[in-house]
């Protein structure tokens, strides 16, 4: 079996770490802290992301490289991603390592209709034009004969492992409806069909894809449950703690416009389409290519309810 480096330690890596771990695999898990994630046959180390040399350093003798890293600042990522991108993709060149990389839909922008991995790059903002230069660069590599480099893309995701910070769904949504709390969205409608992806299986795809040589030199879409709107997934959740269905509202403009005082909350209009009209993500690739098949939406939703600490002794029952 293969050894495997997982730059990052939030919800994602943890995950692909666990999935790696579970096809047998040695994993070292590096961050700048070196915090050990005390998950059973992971090994940490402490890294500088944004350095190749401490990267490379990590890297040799090791398989793939996977980048589950995630600048914490919205607003900083056109300062913050390029020099941990460039780091990530120079090391794996110097060490043979594949390079998989855990990414979004920012890159898409705006689109009509479901986006499948041939939907053309046309990024709205910075941080769609961060994300789809990051690719453009490591598939440009690969295509050289440089790298071996392959990128997973998911839909906004939920489950357990996902801060506030990092799933709306989680924290404006799960979280509310599970103890009967009105459900206030900062953007779109309540009744616009969205994709929304399970954490672990953001974990699953990346453990796959490390370790299958058909991954490499393109983008595969992680496998994701049927699209479903802010009102349908409070009702669900209501229904599921044995609640009435929740309102769901978006915030008055004024409560919206005060919001956007956080410079986080300003960067989050730039993808502000993607709720304000259908965002259908297609994996259907994924999941005949590697068998895998989204979590099952209800049992998602049951662990992420659990995980929240709400409502558990009903979802138990």
């Amino acid at each position: 079996m293969g050894t495997h480096v997982v730059v990052g330690a939030g919800g994602i890596g943890r995950a692909a770490a666990r999935h790696l771990v579970a096809r047998g695999h040695e994993v070292v898990m590096a961050t700048r802290s070196g915090t050990d994630p005390q998950i059973e046959g992971v090994r940490p180390v402490t890294v500088d992301a944004a350095d190749p040399s401490s990267l490379e350093a990590t890297l040799r003798g090791a398989d793939t490289l996977v980048n589950a890293v995630n600048p914490a600042r919205y607003d900083r990522w056109e300062r913050d991603w390029p020099p941990v991108a460039a780091a990530m993709l120079t090391a794996a060149e110097r060490t043979g390592a594949g390079l998989v990389t855990v990414s979004n839909l920012y890159g898409y922008g705006p689109v009509d209709g479901p986006m499948s991995e041939d939907t053309p790059a046309h990024p709205h903002g910075t941080k769609g034009r961060v994300r789809a230069t990051m690719w453009a660069d490591a598939l440009g590599a690969h295509q050289a004969g440089r790298v071996r480099a392959t990128e997973l893309r998911a839909s906004d995701y939920f489950g357990p492992g996902s801060s506030p910070r990092t799933s709306v769904l989680n924290a404006m949504v799960i979280g509310r409806a599970a103890v009967g709390r009105s459900v206030w969205l900062i953007s779109g409608g309540s009744d616009v069909p969205h994709s929304w992806t399970y954490l672990d299986d953001i974990g699953a795809l990346a453990a796959a894809l490390a370790t299958d040589d058909r991954s490499w030199g393109r983008a595969w879409h992680v496998p994701t449950a049927e699209p479903r709107t802010a009102r349908e997934v409070a009702a669900d959740v209501a229904r599921l703690v044995g609640r009435s269905a929740p309102a769901v509202r978006e915030l008055p403009v004024p409560v919206r416009a005060l919001a956007r005082v956080s410079a986080t909350v300003r960067e989050l209009d730039e993808t502000r389409y993607q709720f304000d009209r259908p965002f259908v993500l297609d994996s259907t690739l994924t999941g005949r290519t590697f068998a895998l098949q989204p979590t099952p939406w209800e049992r998602a939703l049951a662990e992420t309810v659990t995980w929240l600490g709400r409502g558990a002794a009903l979802v138990a029952a």
